[in-house]
């Protein structure tokens, strides 16, 4: 009788604490639901589900139910746009670290030649270089991991060599016969996106930009800061082959050459209506003289930033047609650690254009526009670029501007068909030549360390006959045949040996140094900038 009076007490406390705690976990689940529903009117079960679900339960073999639900979400954004994509658990860490610009690891370039891992560049500055590794170096052992002779992959490689911030790992290398055991402390190391900054002449600066992560501002402001203090009265931007990545990051960019409250872009989506971005501060370059320059491998946010500035007239946009990738990504990530990255709306230039090209042939098409361009003489000739059924605009200083098929140059410079010499394209996509260029340099690399600079590299070196002959050997040994006889073969072997070179000595930006001397679209930039 005494406890079921003490229920009766405690019985509206504990209904209190169910409704509550029911009201909880409702409200947690109701908040993760993609339509947002209550737990007690979700909606039946959808034909996609009930097919997986009768799959496992039904089908005559055993299937591997993950791997069929990731073909039906690919098959289902197909559907939608190109760029709307699913990405597997295993990609999306190293595509985060490409946007946010850094990962923890040991800071070295290397490659996998013979089934042996060689260290082709270590960072400056970096866990590789502080504990004493170089050039040429052969990993046998990372951990108590055996790593050449074995056939491992660059993935495992990879995942072997990063870790955790301050964490340790053991190397066994191999140099100059000898082996040695280095102890590397794992730390940042920056995928920069900016690959070389530096003055081109006295009053001419160049910048490079390959994407848009989470420092490319950071970086940027940082190469302006010294080029100005060097005498800047010029920019050429490079954004050929810059892919995109965070949309601010371009538009941070853009405000540093617009002055006043300018519009850059604006997007609208079916579910987030209009938003504007403007310039809003002092920018650092709003009055020297600009040229962007651009081509097929420019998409997504350095279209943004090209557009803008081409509209406002800021800039001369020099060299061929955009790619035309006008839609805006978020990116999602599901419960089982995988990604989705979805289109959620369409950027607008200042004037109103949209970049997007078309796609309602499919992704195939789409995606192989590139050599339609080739084939109809687009790369060759500004005659020949295709603006039927596209739209016109006017910029603000009242010159034609299409919309709908990427950005359009103002100075157009056609594919330099000198460097397509069979022989050198085959042995470049088959780094036959970067190969080449490591052992060159490791049996010359005293002589290759008395060059300060890739400006005197460019003065003082030159590929030599021997060097020429000795790599004419290498290809033969993979049937490649180069004609030294042939003016144009030779010129072109001897100009990316010395490129390459000088890229493993200095990195990107002392390749860039060595290639802009020859480079026609940076030359063409020069002539606009005298203009």
């Amino acid at each position: 009788m005494a406890s079921k009076k003490k229920l009766q007490v405690w019985l509206p406390l504990i209904l209190s604490l169910c409704v509550v705690a029911g009201m909880f976990i409702g409200y947690r689940i109701r908040g993760n639901m993609p339509n947002n529903k209550s737990l007690f009117f979700i909606d039946s079960q959808k034909p996609v589900q009930e097919v997986i679900d009768l799959i496992q339960r039904k089908y005559v073999d055993s299937v591997n139910i993950d791997s069929l639900g990731n073909v039906a979400i690919e098959n289902i954004l197909e559907g939608l746009d190109p760029h709307s994509v699913y990405i597997p658990y295993e990609r999306l860490q190293e595509i985060n670290e490409d946007l946010e610009g850094v990962f923890f690891g040991i800071g070295i370039e290397f490659s996998i030649i013979n089934d042996t891992t060689h260290t082709l560049r270590v960072i400056k500055g970096g866990p590789s270089d502080k504990a004493g590794l170089q050039t040429g170096d052969e990993f046998i052992k990372v951990g108590d991991s055996l790593v050449a002779g074995n056939h491992t992959t660059e993935a495992t490689l990879k995942n072997l060599m990063r870790g955790k911030n301050g964490t340790k790992v053991t190397a066994t290398i191999l140099r100059d016969g000898q082996l040695l055991v280095k102890e590397i402390t794992r730390g940042p190391v920056p995928i920069v996106s900016i690959d070389a900054a530096y003055m081109l002449n006295d009053t001419t600066a160049f910048i490079r930009i390959s994407r848009f992560s989470e420092r490319t501002y950071k970086e940027f402001m940082t190469a302006m800061d010294t080029l100005q203090r060097q005498g800047m009265k010029s920019l050429i931007l490079d954004l050929r082959d810059n892919g995109g990545g965070i949309l601010n990051e371009a538009i941070y960019i853009a405000d540093e050459f617009l002055d006043g409250d300018k519009l850059i872009t604006y997007t609208i989506g079916a579910h987030t209506g209009r938003k504007d971005y403007k310039s809003n501060k002092e920018g650092i370059f709003e009055k020297g003289k600009l040229v962007v320059l651009i081509n097929e491998g420019t998409a997504s946010a350095s279209e943004v930033l090209a557009g803008a500035l081409q509209d406002w007239g800021r800039a001369e946009i020099v060299g061929r047609r955009s790619f035309g990738k006008g839609l805006v990504q978020e990116q999602y990530e599901l419960s089982d650690g995988s990604g989705l990255r979805l289109t959620v709306a369409r950027y607008f230039t200042p004037v109103g254009r949209s970049i997007q090209r078309p796609y309602t042939e499919g992704t195939w098409a789409y995606y192989h526009d590139m050599i339609t361009r080739f084939e109809r003489g687009e790369m060759n000739s500004a005659d020949s670029i295709n603006h039927k059924g596209e739209p016109q605009f006017l910029s603000k200083t009242g010159k034609v501007l299409y919309g709908g098929g990427g950005i359009t140059p103002d100075v157009f410079v056609g594919v330099d068909n000198k460097s397509f010499e069979r022989p050198i394209m085959r042995a470049r996509i088959d780094g036959k030549i970067d190969r080449f260029v490591y052992y060159n340099f490791l049996n010359y690399k005293n002589e290759f360390r008395k060059y300060n600079n890739a400006f005197q590299f460019e003065k003082e070196y030159s590929t030599s006959e021997p060097e020429l002959h000795h790599f004419k050997q290498f290809l033969e040994k993979d049937s490649i045949t180069l004609n030294l006889a042939n003016t144009n073969q030779k010129v072109q072997a001897a100009s990316q040996i010395k490129m390459l070179t000088a890229r493993l000595i200095w990195g990107t930006q002392g390749y860039f140094e060595i290639k802009n001397y020859s480079d026609s679209t940076v030359l063409k930039a020069l002539q606009v900038l005298k203009k």
